[in-house]
């Protein structure tokens, strides 16, 4: 059951988010620090397909489900089905929220980005079960981010979707995490600060408040 605290530190990662290091290790010892929710974004330059990006998938949900940790997939439909996830995060640019829900469980974990006040009404209106907001500042893991939003788009958003829960993303370091609750996100959404830390379990718990 999706719970918004499931959003405190909410690690994204892919294969070629971590360096030379081993994906499942980086989780793990992300687990070990604490994270709350954790999404496979498999995608971009070196970014596993087919059969290994599915074993990989398998794998780290397996990982998560000993620590009782939501597996999220990232717009890919028919591998968070067929591994059976927990959810889906979708961007604006991929299947819209009811289809998604039309294909999905009735169990799925459905997450919605949105990069200013009308796309998070309009995923707030159609149901996501939460909205990954941002980016909140300038972030070099994602190559067609958009503009950072700041805090006072974080603050507008939340003004917007009344009380439906919202994970803040983009350039976010551990020094960001109370204004950026302040300006009501349920929590913080990251990559690199994780993946490629020298130590991914000290990173991941300096992201609780």
């Amino acid at each position: 059951m999706f719970q918004r605290e499931h959003l405190a530190v909410y690690f994204i990662m892919g294969s070629n988010n971590v360096g030379d290091k081993d994906p499942l290790a980086v989780l793990k010892a992300a687990l070990d620090g604490g994270i709350t929710m954790f999404q496979f974004r498999e995608k971009g330059s070196g970014a596993l397909t087919g059969k290994d990006k599915r074993l990989l998938a398998e794998k780290m949900k397996a990982l998560c489900g000993q620590y009782h940790v939501p597996f999220i997939v990232n717009d890919d439909v028919d591998l968070a089905i067929e591994v059976k996830a927990d959810g889906i995060h979708v961007g604006q640019e991929d299947a819209s929220i009811d289809e998604v829900k039309q294909r999905c469980p009735n169990s799925f974990i459905v997450g919605v980005s949105a990069t200013n006040v009308i796309e998070a009404e309009q995923a707030a209106k159609a149901g996501a079960d939460y909205i990954g907001a941002g980016p909140v500042f300038a972030t070099d893991t994602k190559r067609d981010a958009k503009a950072p939003i700041g805090l006072k788009g974080l603050q507008q958003m939340r003004g917007i979707i009344g009380d439906t829960p919202m994970v803040a993303i983009g350039g976010i370091a551990a020094s960001h995490v109370s204004s950026i609750r302040s300006a009501g996100a349920d929590g913080v959404s990251v990559i690199s600060a994780i993946s490629l830390a020298e130590d991914a379990a000290s990173a991941a718990s300096q992201l609780h408040v």
